[in-house]
């Protein structure tokens, strides 16, 4: 990546009120027939200047990946996660129109103004559930955040489905309405 997009992509919140990923975000549930028509709403409805809206279109649909694609890659040789996946899905989407599920190269980022909840597929026999919950100390199966690092606070090793049991929704929820 040359050293003018790199600073124009660090720029953006600044410039723009919204990261790269926001903007990405944004556009997914949008279909535009041609590039200037997503340049053009993201200038109109957005208040995006031109060079931003071409930068953050251009960069949307080089991306050449979709969701549906990236979850493959990330259960690929890991099917039998897939139930403890969509499991935790069904719990979130109970929260309310504001979950926003999206899914990158190796995680599943569960947002609601903030991410709230980082879903890994992290060995072939389990899944890392990362939360964001700052007043709550490690305790039992709800550890340090360990492989997340600052992007959670702690992490829940899951194996079956079964362990999307009523202290796990607690804890997803808490972390839920912390990011609100």
């Amino acid at each position: 990546m040359d050293t003018q997009l790199k600073t124009m992509i660090e720029n953006m919140p600044e410039k723009t009120g919204k990261s790269l990923e926001a903007w990405k975000e944004i556009l997914r549930g949008k279909s535009f027939s041609k590039h200037t028509e997503a340049v053009n709403f993201l200038k109109k409805q957005h208040g995006v200047t031109h060079g931003f809206a071409n930068t953050i279109v251009t960069l949307s649909r080089d991306s050449g990946t979709s969701e549906e694609d990236l979850l493959k890659s990330q259960y690929k040789g890991k099917e039998s996660l897939k139930p403890i996946y969509e499991k935790i899905l069904e719990v979130v989407q109970t929260f309310g129109p504001e979950v926003k599920v999206v899914p990158k190269k190796t995680t599943v980022s569960l947002v609601r103004k903030k991410q709230f909840a980082l879903i890994k597929p992290a060995t072939k026999t389990r899944i890392d559930l990362g939360l964001k919950l700052r007043e709550k100390a490690p305790e039992g199966r709800l550890e340090n955040s360990g492989p997340f690092g600052t992007m959670c606070t702690h992490r829940v090793r899951l194996s079956e489905v079964s362990e999307v049991d009523p202290e796990l929704i607690t804890w997803l929820t808490a972390a839920y309405e912390e990011a609100g």
